[in-house]
């Protein structure tokens, strides 16, 4: 029962590790910086996955785990100390993918035009629906780019 706990725990710790994509989401070091604004008009848009965090923390909590569950597994025999570094390794590469699938989410690759004819992409999350043809605001500077509608 502890087990299924701290899993949950470390599961919904995780969670809340993961950073917005989204369009309408800025981190507190973005707040009051002068962006940079262009028009433009969506050219193509294209479903993409945006890849989840890879920290040390689902891959350490992992670790931890496995090498409790692998020592208490053998208790008193000499293959305890084995079944804890066997279930230490295979706890952090656990604890790494469930952090990464945990954290993944869905975007969008939206293409645009700049009204100077220059084309460019950019990868958001995808909370925001935007069509072909759609004219939209290009928001840029400390180091980030997103597409919001007009």
């Amino acid at each position: 029962m502890f087990k299924k706990i701290f899993v949950l725990w470390i599961a919904i710790g995780l969670g809340g590790c993961a950073a917005s994509m989204e369009g309408d989401t800025y981190t507190r070091g973005q707040v009051r910086q002068v962006e940079n604004v262009q028009m433009a008009t969506v050219q193509s848009i294209r479903d993409v996955t945006i890849e989840g965090t890879k920290t040390a923390i689902g891959a350490g909590a992992g670790t931890i785990i496995g090498s409790v569950a692998g020592a208490n597994s053998n208790r008193g025999s000499a293959g305890s100390v084995i079944a804890s570094v066997v279930g230490a390794v295979v706890g952090g590469m656990a604890g790494a993918g469930i952090e990464e699938g945990i954290t993944r989410q869905a975007g969008l690759e939206i293409t645009i035009k700049y009204d100077d004819g220059k084309m460019v992409a950019v990868v958001q999350g995808d909370n925001e629906k935007f069509k072909v043809g759609d004219r939209v605001r290009v928001i840029y500077g400390s180091g980030v780019t997103r597409i919001t509608h007009e």
